[in-house]
């Protein structure tokens, strides 16, 4: 079958599409002929070496995908030959068809296009896993994400303003900004002219905030945390090594949790998507929250589409179709 295959660790250049192996449904999953799959920083980490997939899941990169129900292994009920489909994968998105365990399988949101759906459940899964099933962010509390024009952030602004939250984030060009702002962010802030801690300050801190930096913005967050904050760190872009001031956590009794969805058990994978089917679809169903495409790419220019994440101009997914 297609599929993305490398030619050693490196830049998009060792990318291009060839034949492997076909996956076959193992006991308690699904076999998905994919539609589409969508591109995820995380996917640029391993085509370097940085990031291997866990053991056993396939070495072929892709996060997500879209698709229809291929074929049934042992013992999986619920779902029927020709089902559309879309799923989180710890791996084997970027080819023709990938075998999920089934409780990753999801339906797609009544009313989203079949392509469109292969961008939604890396970013579903990983917004409801940690602002809402970790942080616990209730209506009416102040939420603060960075990157508020990728693709974490345009589904963390939406699904966080759906709820009922106050939304803070952080934006780097007036166009992304007024995305932001679009999308249901009340307070869009141009980190490069303005501090996101004092804007903070003023408002009377954030009681959650979803962070992608890591290292170069660990105390900044600190500061920026309402008494009873919670700080929830997804990802080392700023760098993996910093300096955490204990005494400010007590102070403002916060807590700092560090997550990573990718190498979770099967059964917390499955309790996530089950969250994500329940909270997030009927949201999405109704309008109220979207996916957010800047551009679909055939397979074949698999190593443009790691380009443009990499180039960090675009807003919210890279869709490669196939």
């Amino acid at each position: 079958m297609r599929a993305v295959v490398t030619t050693g660790a490196g830049g998009p250049e060792v990318l291009s599409v060839g034949d492997v192996e076909e996956p076959r449904p193992g006991a308690g999953e699904v076999l998905v002929e994919v539609v589409a799959t969508a591109v995820n920083r995380a996917d640029t980490l391993q085509r370097q070496g940085f990031y291997p997939p866990p053991p056993g899941a396939p070495d072929t990169i892709g996060l997500e995908c879209s698709g229809r129900v291929a074929a049934l292994g042992e013992g999986v009920e619920g779902w029927s030959v020709g089902d559309e489909v879309c799923a989180l994968l710890a791996g084997g998105g970027y080819a023709a068809r990938v075998a999920v365990p089934v409780g990753q399988v999801m339906p797609v949101p009544a009313g989203v296009p079949l392509v469109e759906a292969a961008c939604l459940p890396e970013v579903a899964a990983t917004v409801w896993s940690n602002v809402f099933m970790t942080a616990h962010l209730q209506k009416g509390e102040r939420f603060l994400v960075h990157g508020g024009a990728g693709g974490i952030g345009t589904m963390a602004i939406q699904l966080a303003a759906a709820r009922g939250a106050e939304v803070f984030t952080t934006a780097g060009s007036p166009e992304k900004l007024e995305l932001c702002r679009s999308l249901g962010a009340a307070h869009a802030i141009d980190y490069r002219e303005d501090d996101f801690v004092e804007v903070l300050a003023d408002a009377g801190g954030a009681d959650v905030i979803l962070d992608n930096m890591g290292a170069t913005y660990l105390g900044r967050n600190v500061s920026a945390l309402a008494t009873g904050g919670r700080l929830v760190i997804i990802g080392m872009q700023g760098g993996s090594k910093g300096e955490l001031d204990i005494n400010a956590l007590l102070r403002k009794r916060a807590s700092v949790t560090a997550t990573s969805l990718r190498a979770r058990p099967l059964a917390e994978k499955a309790a996530i998507c089950c969250g994500v089917v329940e909270n997030v679809w009927p949201l999405v169903a109704s309008g109220a929250v979207r996916p957010i495409v800047e551009a679909t790419l055939p397979l074949e220019e698999v190593g443009r589409a790691h380009e443009l994440m990499e180039a960090g101009g675009h807003a919210g997914k890279l869709v490669l179709t196939l």
